[in-house]
This record gives C-alpha cells, sequence and structure tokens, in this order.
C-alpha cells in the first residue's frame, strides 16, 4: 500500500540575501545577471555581469527594507529550502522598462512590476510561481499599490527553458487573475490585475 507523501511547507516572505543568492546559484541566475537587467542601462548591466551585477544587487539587501518596507523581492522556501524568487517593486525601480519598445508604460497609472521570477529546477511544476505571483500581489497591496504589473512569456513552444523565462509564463499570470492590456510583440503580453 502507497502510504500519502507529506505535504511540502511551502513559506513566502521577504528575500534574504542567503535565500536569494541560493536560488540564484553560483552563475547568478541567467548568465550573472542577478535580477538587475530592469534596474539597469544596458551598458552597466553588460559592464556588471557576474561580480558587478551580484555586489549591485547584494547593496539593495545591506540596504534592508526602506521606509515603506520594500525589499527587493520575496523568497519561497519549500520545507525550509530556497526555492523561488520573485521581484516586485514599484515600476520607478526599473528604468529600463521605461525605454523598453515592448514594455513601455501602457498609460500614466501609478503601478508595481514583477521584474523577474526564478524558480530552482528541483521545485518547478508544482504551482510555486502561482504561489509567488500571489505573495507579491498581496505584499505590493500591503505597500498601498492597487496595480501590480507583469511581463510573462506567452510562447508556442513546449520546450521553452524555464531559465529564459525569467519574467514567468502567461499561464500562471491568467491563474492568478492578471489580464492582458497591451501586446507589442506576438510572445510578450504586458499584464495586469487591479488589487
Amino acid at each position: 500500500m502507497n502510504e500519502p507523501k507529506d505535504t511540502p511547507v511551502v513559506e513566502i516572505r521577504p528575500a534574504d540575501w542567503d535565500g536569494f543568492s541560493a536560488v540564484m546559484g553560483e552563475k547568478g541566475g541567467c548568465g550573472g545577471c542577478w535580477c538587475m537587467l530592469w534596474r539597469l542601462s544596458k551598458r552597466q548591466m553588460e559592464a556588471g555581469m557576474g561580480d558587478g551585477n551580484r555586489d549591485a544587487m547584494r547593496a539593495l539587501f545591506a540596504d534592508g527594507p526602506g521606509p515603506d518596507d520594500i525589499g527587493p523581492g520575496l523568497i519561497a522556501r519549500v520545507d525550509g529550502q530556497p526555492a523561488g524568487w520573485i521581484q516586485i517593486d514599484r515600476r520607478s525601480a526599473f528604468p529600463r522598462l521605461e525605454t523598453s519598445r515592448v514594455l513601455k508604460p501602457v498609460d500614466d497609472a501609478d503601478v508595481w512590476s514583477i521584474a523577474c521570477f526564478l524558480v530552482d529546477k528541483r521545485y518547478r511544476r508544482q504551482g510555486l510561481s502561482a504561489m509567488l505571483l500571489r505573495a507579491a500581489c498581496d505584499h505590493a497591496a500591503r505597500q498601498g499599490a492597487r496595480i501590480v504589473e507583469g511581463y510573462p512569456i506567452d510562447t508556442p513552444n513546449r520546450k521553452y527553458a524555464p531559465v529564459y523565462a525569467w519574467t514567468g509564463f502567461v499561464g500562471a499570470f491568467r491563474d492568478v487573475g492578471f489580464t492582458e492590456v497591451a501586446r507589442r510583440s506576438d510572445t510578450r503580453p504586458i499584464m495586469r490585475k487591479v488589487l
């Protein structure tokens, strides 16, 4: 007789450096970005690949939560082990979004942006992305946000490498109640959730 597996305990909290760096791994996420892509200019990002981007992100953690209790994102732990990361902040914290042809602002609404995701491969396909999205929306709402925006991948490719879907997949956003508000690229909608 098969005994039921214990249900894993998932806890999502504001990120700490140890949890974040464990999820990023030795390579720093996708090729050394350390989730700094939207926070830096293209030139700064490329110059900092690896150690420079790691140090820039570490500085955000070193500053600690600001007066509004805003850190750079949230970490999911499964049975105490760092398993996933989501970066959320006011859109103004991500200046490179402003200059993106595809992801430039839709309107002048005050939005918060979900800029990056990374789920450890051992924990993928278990609903952790949706859990992180819900927690990020709750976190933003506690800080006074009324709209959360995301920029997921919408691709027909069934074998799209998850590590390159660092903005998440459209299905997880839909599952959490986000709706598409703009699309300037076949594979990259802008989705919003009103809180």
